[in-house]
């Protein structure tokens, strides 16, 4: 009998979204747009935005105390805290810092996480990583974003896309050969940054550039999602030994419903096996693999044993998979 494998597993998740909502009838009186165009193009029906002093650390701060809750852990029994974020308070100190103290975490390092809508699962696979390596034992990801403070809000093809939100999970230790995280797969592509980026953001001044606002190619960012979430979730099933008839369910980056449709489209999944919630949220970046999974255990969607894959991609570019069977 084979020796069983150090690995992890999820044993908490948590959410935290803003009050308010903003509807698709609320944007038409703001731009040239309607409910209609946009529950077509992308299967957006409202998202919800930040209050006035509300801040990214604020959101992942509440999500982060529910996972921590659902795992049982207390703060001080936290190894490491992660925060994929595009929208942090400020460069330093870090969201994970802002969390770390809120949540009396006085024994974790801390980390935020730049890789744009893939935060999340960057943040998961080095959590794994830490943890299979024996390093460390509970780890806690948080993916969080308040897009509304960087979205032109003339800027229809952007505006309309985007909402506020956080969502986090607890990675612990987890001894098994069988289930917890079986696989992980990342990528990226440099060569693309023109197609998703953010002007004046950073200490680079864009002159040109009317302020710090998302831009995005949308057709061109379409197509790049599409072909790499398909290749990357396809790439870590090969790797846990899965095919695509393995899987129970499969939590795709919620940017847009046709990108989700096309992929599981490549994956030959049904939609039924497909979580979807962008209706209500619209794209949260690095927030929505947490939160969707969230939302998947509050449903009964996910059941001890089944094969889940969650598969992201962001400005970057960047993309990532990751399998596990749920225990």
């Amino acid at each position: 009998m084979s020796a069983r494998k150090l690995t992890a597993k999820i044993t908490g998740v948590g959410k935290a979204l803003p009050e308010k909502r903003l509807t698709n009838f609320d944007l038409a009186k703001m731009v040239d747009t309607s409910d209609e165009w946009i529950t077509k193009r992308v299967g957006i029906r409202e998202r919800r935005i930040a209050a006035p002093g509300e801040y990214t650390s604020h959101l992942a701060i509440r999500a982060a105390a529910d996972a921590l809750k659902m795992s049982g852990l207390t703060a001080d029994q936290i190894d490491l805290i992660l925060v994929g974020t595009s929208t942090p308070d400020m460069i330093y100190p870090s969201v994970s810092c802002l969390v770390q103290k809120e949540l009396g975490a006085v024994h974790a390092g801390v980390l935020d996480i730049s890789a744009a809508c893939s935060g999340f699962v960057y943040g998961a696979s080095l959590a794994w990583g830490m943890i299979k390596a024996g390093l460390m034992k509970n780890v806690l990801v948080i993916g969080a974003e308040v897009n509304s403070s960087i979205l032109n809000w003339k800027d229809r093809d952007t505006c309309i896309l985007f909402g506020d939100g956080a969502g986090a999970a607890v990675f612990s230790a987890h001894d098994s050969d069988s289930d917890g995280v079986l696989a992980i797969a990342l990528g990226g592509d440099g060569n693309c940054t023109d197609l998703l980026n953010l002007p004046n953001s950073g200490c680079r001044v864009f002159p040109d550039e009317p302020g710090r606002y998302i831009k995005m190619q949308g057709n061109e960012v379409f197509k790049q999602a599409v072909r790499n979430m398909a290749e990357c979730a396809l790439c870590v099933l090969a790797r846990a030994g899965l095919t695509s008839q393995d899987v129970s369910l499969l939590i795709a980056h919620q940017a847009n419903i046709r990108i989700i449709d096309a992929v599981a489209k490549r994956l030959e999944l049904p939609k039924e096996k497909t979580f979807v919630n962008i209706a209500d949220y619209g794209n949260t970046s690095a927030a929505t693999i947490p939160i969707a999974l969230c939302e998947a255990l509050e449903q009964g969607r996910i059941n001890k044993g089944d094969v889940i894959v969650i598969d992201a991609f962001g400005a970057g570019l960047t993309w990532g998979a990751m399998a596990l069977r749920w225990a």
